[in-house]
């Protein structure tokens, strides 16, 4: 398994491993029970895992799901 990203954001890691099913690819996500269990305030990341051979595949599809987000405003 290889580290695909690691992040506090509940809403794109959903967003992310909705995006990797869709294209088979089934992510394992490490750390959610230690964040829940220190109170949900954010601190501790979570990370989204992928299979080795599956890890360029998924890469690309995490470039786009960053991509598709809103951009903040100045």
């Amino acid at each position: 398994m290889k580290e695909l990203i690691r992040t506090n954001d509940p809403v794109f890691i959903s967003y992310l491993k909705h995006r990797l099913r869709e294209e088979g690819i089934e992510p394992f996500e490490l750390d959610s029970h230690t964040s829940i269990v220190e109170g949900s305030l954010g601190i501790l990341p979570r990370r989204i895992m992928v299979a080795d051979e599956e890890l360029d595949s998924a890469r690309k599809i995490l470039d786009d799901a960053k991509g598709s987000e809103i951009p903040e405003r100045e």
